[in-house]
């Protein structure tokens, strides 16, 4: 246990986020992704494993240490809705509003095509794999920058 960091992030995770550089994504999903094939494309190329938290939760935990990328319109993206590409499902809504506390303003993730998902997912620097059982909580962040204090 360490001081000052959320409790859920455990050692894989902390040194992933930790050694992402500026723009790198990383991908945080269901139960039900391919995580493990996709994972092993990417460039930590094993999965990560948060399994007993939601995507709320994960997400959460893991913008408590993640600055989100400011300068693109990209800075996250959900899994679209097959058929239903403007649907927002409960786990999706979630997660938007862990990423709108963490950002401190609403910020709206893009939506993203289910196939066109797994092509960006594959290019991630890694893919973190929760125990959420709901359909499509599948995101993908791309990670910002900590600005030098004043």
């Amino acid at each position: 246990m360490l001081k000052g960091i959320d409790h859920r992030l455990n050692a894989e995770v902390l040194h992933t986020l930790r050694a992402m550089g500026h723009g790198d994504t990383l991908v945080i999903a269901d139960t039900n992704f391919p995580s493990d094939s996709i994972a092993r494309s990417t460039v930590v190329g094993s999965l990560l494993r948060m399994e007993n938290l939601s995507c709320a939760d994960a997400v959460q935990a893991v913008l408590s240490v993640l600055p989100l990328d400011t300068f693109v319109a990209d800075f996250a993206g959900r899994m679209e809705v097959v058929g239903d590409p403007d649907q927002v499902p409960v786990v999706q809504a979630e997660v938007q509003a862990q990423i709108d506390r963490a950002e401190g303003r609403p910020r709206p993730m893009i939506g993203i095509e289910r196939f066109a998902f797994y092509d960006e997912a594959r290019k991630a620097y890694a893919v973190i794999q929760t125990g959420e059982r709901r359909f499509y909580g599948c995101f993908i962040f791309r990670k910002g920058v900590i600005p030098p204090e004043a």
